[in-house]
């Protein structure tokens, strides 16, 4: 029984899916401006582990993520580097992607960009407009009139009231209210614009998911989900602009990851304190990083040190090493996992709102048990190891030949090593220990382990 923690209803709740045959689900994806840092890495990973998991339990789930390809910071990043903001935006969202393959994520089913859903969007404004429940300003933008929607506050738990004696006064605008939010910009001179019934301007940001979502999985669907820092003001103004425009719920669950955090604050490029995905790609590879991410459970603060991506090298190294030159029929494999309980307790962890560190736990005990079974029944330890790999790959991991795993990024060729190995065993073969034991050291300081083990040696990755 699948359960999920609700941000709206701040509980764990049994997931009732609208349409079990369908389940829609929607993240807020990255705004396209520069590249994507580790913040970002844990959303892209988690919801990633949760489509796969999801995809488990229903035979459709749609996925859709979207781009935000327009927007203040996107204009002021073209201007500075004197260029188009198609071309700025197009080269990081090809960066984005390649982030994206390096962590293992499969593509989301539907990746909408903002400019390509302009028109959804006017469709949206018109609805809240004819409801009185936005008007267009003296200056021109067109705002969403926050007190007309009586439930605005639901999901964060903000009070109206507070809100405004906390609002700050902008002078510049003709809102009636601090409170309220713009949908609809007028353009300024050089900047991007569109034609609209209210002028030539430019959408704001919350009205692209709004406009987004619902044109790809309906005014009422499953899942919404996204960083926690897009709670309030992002999330809550999806559900007044949505619910308002359309007159029925919008999303049953909400979901938000934690933050990365850096000397216990956020990591985030208003702050300036960020790792970019391929920053931390240079030292890493980008399975220890998915990892890494997966080692904290997905609601909680995760801590980015060298020390901890050390530690989520080391326990993957481990998981691989269980999996090395080991090999089973499907049919072994499913009846080992018939016999022990492993799948079950795997899967009853990530049935528990996506419990990844007691499942990479139950991961540890099922490579534990086959290394153990290595010396007294190799059958039964191969379909241990297959069985490990099998439900690794449920999370994205453990898919990689272990050897392989095992010597990558070593620094030299495994020709080189071989070669290496080769001069080694040669001289423990005529007795020059001093040699041999220089050639392990000098392959030890590459980050490179030797095991002798029945007159064979192989090697792996420190």
């Amino acid at each position: 029984m699948l359960k999920i923690y609700n941000t709206l209803s701040k509980q764990k709740e049994v997931f009732r899916p609208i349409d079990p045959d369908k389940i829609g689900i929607y993240v807020c994806g990255m705004t396209v401006y520069d590249y994507c840092h580790m913040g970002h890495a844990r959303v892209l990973v988690m919801f990633d582990i949760i489509t796969r998991h999801l995809r488990r339990h229903f035979p459709k789930v749609e996925y859709v993520r979207n781009i935000t390809d327009i927007d203040d910071k996107i204009i002021q990043r073209a201007i500075e580097n004197k260029e188009d903001i198609y071309s700025l935006t197009n080269r990081f969202i090809e960066s984005m992607h390649e982030d994206e393959r390096a962590l293992g994520i499969l593509p989301p089913d539907i990746e909408p960009r903002a400019t390509d859903a302009i028109e959804q969007m006017f469709y949206m404004i018109e609805a809240l407009i004819e409801k009185n429940i936005a008007y267009q300003a003296k200056n021109g933008d067109v705002y969403y009139s926050v007190r007309a929607f009586k439930d605005y506050g639901k999901l964060s738990g903000k009070n109206i009231d507070d809100l405004e004696a906390g609002a700050r006064v902008d002078v510049e605008t003709d809102k009636k209210d601090p409170l309220d939010f713009v949908l609809w910009k007028m353009a300024k001179p050089n900047e991007p614009s569109w034609k609209s019934p209210w002028g030539e301007g430019r959408p704001g940001w919350h009205i692209e998911c709004s406009a987004m979502s619902t044109h790809h999985l309906g005014h009422h669907f499953d899942i919404h989900g996204g960083g926690m820092d897009l709670a309030f003001p992002h999330h809550e103004n999806e559900i007044a602009q949505s619910e308002g425009a359309n007159g029925c719920s919008f999303v049953n669950t909400w979901m938000h990851v934690g933050f990365v955090n850096i000397n216990n604050e956020k990591m985030s490029k208003s702050l300036n304190n960020f790792f970019t995905i391929r920053g931390v790609l240079e030292n890493y590879d980008g399975e220890t990083l998915r990892y890494f991410i997966m080692s904290s459970h997905y609601r909680s603060p995760l801590n980015f040190s060298d020390e901890n991506l050390d530690n989520a090298k080391a326990a993957l190294t481990r998981l691989y090493t269980a999996t090395r030159k080991l090999q089973a029929s499907e049919a072994a494999t499913t009846e080992v996992s018939q016999r022990f309980d492993y799948e079950a307790r795997f899967t009853e962890a990530l049935d528990d709102d996506f419990n990844t560190p007691i499942a990479l736990s139950i991961l540890f005990e099922l490579a534990k048990t086959t290394n153990a079974e290595r010396e007294k029944d190799k059958d039964q330890a191969n379909a241990l190891g297959q069985l490990l790999k099998k439900l690794g790959g449920y999370i994205g991991i453990l898919q990689m030949d272990g050897d392989d795993f095992l010597k990558q990024g070593v620094g030299l060729s495994d020709s080189e090593i071989d070669t290496k190995i080769t001069l080694r065993n040669t001289a423990r073969t005529n007795k020059d220990f001093t040699l041999s034991d220089q050639i392990r050291d000098e392959l030890a300081q590459l980050g490179i382990i030797l095991e002798d083990s029945a007159g064979t040696t192989t090697w792996r990755r420190k």
